[in-house]
């Protein structure tokens, strides 16, 4: 059986900021609508080398991006080009990196900042590059406002797999470190802002997942080893069979899941085994 998925991204957020500070993300598992469990990012725990990992479901080692510094296209099967050659569509709202990794590179932003293309992999994107981004300007866009332009290809294009990705409370963190009051402010008004599209796009038929690429320390430092740099949370909202709410999940499983949830072939390159069954 074939389900619609919505994978949404809040980059850099640990473990415990997820449970302590998302009181809407944690209602809805106090109530059962949601479930949630720890996942662990590969090694580096560096937000490039962590989306390629994601969305190919192949260890850095592998795909060998090290870090933020070495972009380019990746020839490897991942969640987008095995949706599209499913006959899906597919749609990202989210920070450049994605276009280049899985579509073309390197980023043009008159060309590659927003397109529409039904050959895929990406048949609906919609990106952001932070340019110019420093200590004192996080050049981030709105988060409601990329939380309503993924609605927008969901209701307007009908997408089928869908991935938003920010990076607002990854460079907050950065920033202003953990444990402060400007970064409690800013994951409250996250769960704020993310709770009435996470209802939206559940009536309209689609599971969700909310998670992170990676966590962040004390110091506002990830890429190495430890559960703050690579521990965060992972909520489920949708049927699927899971494991044990102790288990932790391995971040290169989560490919392979989403195509399983999808009902989609998993290929061979993505080795470890799906943890979403019907």
């Amino acid at each position: 059986m074939s389900h619609k998925l919505l994978l949404i991204l809040l980059d850099g957020v640990p473990y415990r900021n997820w449970r302590r500070l998302f009181g809407n993300l944690e209602g809805w598992v106090a109530s059962g609508e949601a479930r949630v469990w720890k996942m662990r990012s590969v090694l580096p725990s560096t937000s490039g080398t962590c989306y390629a990992s994601i969305h190919t479901g192949v260890a850095p080692q592998v795909h060998q991006i090290w870090g933020n510094a070495g972009r380019r296209r990746l020839e490897l099967p991942d969640v987008f080009s095995e949706v599209s050659k499913a006959g899906r569509k597919t749609g990202a709202v989210t920070h450049s990196f994605w276009s280049e990794f899985f579509n073309r590179y390197p980023f043009d932003p008159v060309a590659d900042m927003e397109y529409d293309e039904p050959a895929g992999p990406i048949t609906h994107g919609r990106f952001h590059t932070m340019t110019g981004d420093s200590a004192y300007n996080q050049a981030t866009p709105s988060d409601p406002d990329l939380f309503a332009t993924l609605t927008m290809l969901c209701e307007r294009k009908g997408i089928d797999y869908g991935i938003l990705h920010t990076c607002t409370l990854d460079s907050m963190g950065h920033r202003f470190f953990h444990d402060c009051a400007e970064m409690d402010d800013a994951c409250y008004k996250m769960d704020e802002q993310l709770a009435p599209f996470i209802a939206r796009w559940r009536a309209a038929g689609y599971e969700v997942i909310v998670t992170a690429d990676h966590g962040q320390d004390a110091r506002g430092h990830h890429g190495g080893a430890g559960e703050l740099q690579q521990d965060f949370a992972f909520y489920y909202f949708g049927a699927a069979q899971m494991p044990a709410k102790d288990t932790v999940l391995d971040q290169l499983a989560l490919a392979p899941s989403i195509l399983t949830r999808m009902g989609i072939a998993v290929p061979d390159t993505m080795k470890l085994p799906s943890f979403m069954a019907e």
